[in-house]
């Protein structure tokens, strides 16, 4: 088992950068401990730790917008990934669109830069 460095977080967290394994676009950050860390080398599919529902998750359990793993880089201090994916469904996002990344900036607000929505999340989470 590759060893990433987990114990220099005190949550035992470690940032992972997700990519389209084509195109390059960066579509989400996540994170990830021992345990996701683990399921997503042994299944080939993305899984991360859920900071919010203090969990493991498989991206694309609910929406069906799961992420095969292509290839995974590891910086320089073993305590970031890069995973390169191949997003299936077409969207990353639990908000519909593709990237996470879908606002920029443009002036003092945030608009939708160059996307539209895949899914309509009330649609595949149900009401918030």
């Amino acid at each position: 088992m590759i060893e990433l460095a987990f114990a220099k977080d005190t949550n035992g967290l470690l940032p992972a950068v997700v990519q389209d394994y084509r195109t390059g676009e960066v579509l989400m950050l996540a994170y990830i401990n021992q345990l996701a860390w683990e399921k997503t080398l042994e299944t080939g599919k993305a899984h991360y730790w859920s900071r919010s529902r203090n969990s493991l998750w498989l991206k694309g359990e609910t929406s069906g917008h799961v992420q095969l793993i292509k290839e995974i880089l590891v910086d320089c201090d073993q305590d970031t990934v890069l995973y390169k994916v191949e997003q299936l469904g077409g969207a990353a996002c639990h908000t519909g669109y593709r990237s996470c990344f879908y606002r920029k900036v443009t002036g003092d607000a945030l608009t939708v830069h160059e996307q539209e929505r895949v899914f309509d999340p009330t649609a595949v989470y149900g009401a918030k």
